[in-house]
């Protein structure tokens, strides 16, 4: 037994997302032996652009059942059905997230006929249910409204049930073990297959073939799993335009990092964010007030007088501060971790030598931010950070020249290279921007380990 369901909503995600509209056909693979269809109050406003594409408005939901008390008869007639809509995951997961809300429990198994049309009814221009219909033959009025589309799509149903091997993809695609009913409607499985569960950067295509996003991953396969279980309105958009995945693995996360960043600059993809927005600058600074005490502390680069170093965020300010505190014992009242304090009491940093509770200590501990002012400089300017490889006969590697990201490479694990020259013949040559310059510094403070410096003899 199946139920064909289409719902109308009042957005396009899943969580915030209210029924406004809700058709359900049960079907025994011959006839329709039940239906339910009717609106639903979803007791908030509906937008403007959904009434365009609907029909649905405010005053025609006013007087409709909420969805509380049209619930009993959802679960009654999906009972010991399989659940069957086009794009299945997001009609299922609103209906399943607004019964969550009013405390019941609502779990079937799932059929997509827009997967299955492509599994059966292969070479076509357009899955989405208008232009299938149209070019199947299948008749469709009320385009929009839940019955209308409801009963296109059991029409179509009815066609994929007798298609040729549809016993053997439906068995398929029930499998309990199978990722069907997970993946994104448009994307053929052996896409997802493909994928390595190793470490790189993996690229989301529309139908075009166009990157519409590149993200990075220690996993590439589960990351990109992550993205078909999310449910937010982002995700949802993402993964019903994506019809092909590529990746290009690294071996481990910082070159990663450093790909995903240049590929991000070179596509500029359509549901990327994070590194289309203007980064703040922040600056790290010294003064002395007027009692003669060296005052470590930071702020925005351009309210910043001689930035002693540059940063990306606050919370790096912070986190760098509380390093340097202690490594050379600074108090954290005069490096701005502590406000409003007569003395320190940091919770973590303890070995301050009291200047901010006696004044005795004033050369002593400038002396410490002095040293510790000196050490900002200290930083290696020529350097290749060495790294795991795409493989046990590799290694991988960074390149940094005059503080500036040169690029990355791999070389076989038996080549010996201690020089920058012996580095260049291997190298994939980059940009260096603002978030490369902050990857690989943040990567270099947080540890040292594996960082080859040029000012030494040292073979790789």
């Amino acid at each position: 037994m199946y139920c064909i369901v289409d719902i109308e909503t009042t957005g396009n995600g899943i969580k915030g997302n209210s029924i406004t509209e809700i058709s359900i056909f049960k079907y025994d693979g011959h006839e329709v032996v039940d239906e339910f269809t009717s609106l639903v109050n979803p007791e908030c406003e509906i937008p403007f652009f959904i009434t365009g594409l609907t029909g649905i408005d405010n005053d025609m939901v006013r007087n409709a059942p909420k969805l509380a008390e049209i619930a009993p008869k959802i679960l009654e007639i999906t009972s010991d059905a399989i659940f069957v809509a086009h794009s299945v995951n997001f009609d299922y997961n609103v209906i399943k997230n607004e019964l969550q809300l009013l405390g019941l429990e609502f779990s079937r198994r799932k059929l997509c006929t827009v997967r299955l049309s492509r599994k059966l009814l292969p070479g076509y221009h357009s899955y989405s249910l208008g232009k299938l219909c149209s070019a199947v033959g299948i008749p469709l009025s009320n385009r929009h409204r839940a019955r209308g589309d409801a009963h296109a799509t059991m029409l179509l149903f009815h066609k994929l049930l007798r298609s040729h091997d549809a016993e053997k993809v439906f068995k398929s695609f029930l499998n309990a073990k199978s990722q069907e009913a997970t993946l994104p409607p448009s994307l053929p499985k052996s896409e997802f297959e493909k994928l390595p569960a190793t470490p790189g950067i993996y690229y989301f295509k529309d139908g075009k073939g166009h990157i519409i996003y590149v993200g990075k991953a220690i996993n590439i396969k589960k990351r990109v799993l992550g993205h078909f279980y999310d449910k937010s309105t982002k995700e949802i958009a993402l993964c019903n335009e994506t019809a092909y995945l590529d990746f290009e693995e690294t071996g481990n996360e910082l070159i990663a990092l450093l790909l995903e960043s240049a590929e991000i600059k070179k596509h500029y993809p359509k549901f990327n964010r994070a590194q289309k927005r203007k980064i703040q600058q922040y600056a790290l600074f010294s003064y002395e007030d007027r009692n003669g005490i060296l005052h470590l502390a930071y702020n925005k680069i351009n309210m910043a007088p001689n930035p002693l170093l540059v940063l990306y965020s606050i919370s790096e300010c912070r986190t760098f501060l509380e390093a340097l505190c202690e490594s050379f014992g600074l108090c954290p009242k005069y490096c701005h971790l502590q406000d409003n304090v007569d003395t320190c009491s940091h919770f973590r940093i303890k070995n301050c030598i009291g200047i901010c509770s006696d004044i005795y200590h004033l050369e002593v501990y400038n002396a410490r931010v002095r040293k510790a002012i000196d050490s900002l400089g200290e930083t290696k300017s020529d350097f290749a950070i060495r790294l795991k490889g795409r493989n046990p006969e590799e290694n991988g590697f960074v390149l940094v020249r005059e503080n500036l990201y040169t690029g990355y490479g791999f070389v076989p694990k038996d080549t010996p290279l201690s020089t920058q020259d012996d580095f260049e013949s291997y190298l994939t040559r980059q940009k260096n921007t603002l978030e490369t310059q902050r990857i690989v510094e943040a990567f270099v403070r947080k540890s040292s380990k594996g960082i080859l410096s040029f000012t030494r003899a040292e073979t790789y």
